[in-house]
């Protein structure tokens, strides 16, 4: 059996907790704000990839995954991201009744990071 890639897991362990955040920031923040949080998730991530895409060719940098075998330790580094939107998600539960847009914006550009991530990886020959 192949082993999942460890970038994939992290994008899907973010994209969860994002899903997460979303929804305790419909349940408990401003009323008739879940159309905008859910835009805002679903636009942001791939804006930030093209765009991030562009700007590091017309640099000359390189992409490289999050974690790779290398440096073993990118791992436990990278799982701060998916714990930190999971951290954001209670933020609406013990606050609620504010606008969470920009909380919404900071998580969609951390998980299009790690998308990117694991687009980078699965690009990358083995």
């Amino acid at each position: 059996m192949k082993s999942v890639e460890p970038n994939l897991l992290l994008a899907v362990s973010t994209a969860l907790a994002l899903a997460l955040l979303i929804a305790t920031s419909v349940l408990f923040g401003e009323p008739d704000q879940a159309l905008k949080y859910v835009i805002t998730a679903l636009v942001c991530p791939p804006l930030y990839v093209v765009m991030n895409g562009w700007w590091r060719r017309r640099r000359g940098a390189a992409t490289i995954p999050m974690i790779h075998r290398e440096a073993p330790g990118t791992a436990v580094w990278a799982s701060i991201f998916p714990a930190l939107l999971m951290l954001a998600a209670a933020i609406p539960v013990f606050w609620p009744g504010h606008d969470y847009g920009l909380l919404v914006v900071i998580a969609s550009v951390w998980f299009a990071a790690t998308l990117e991530s694991a687009i980078t990886a699965a690009r990358r020959p083995a």
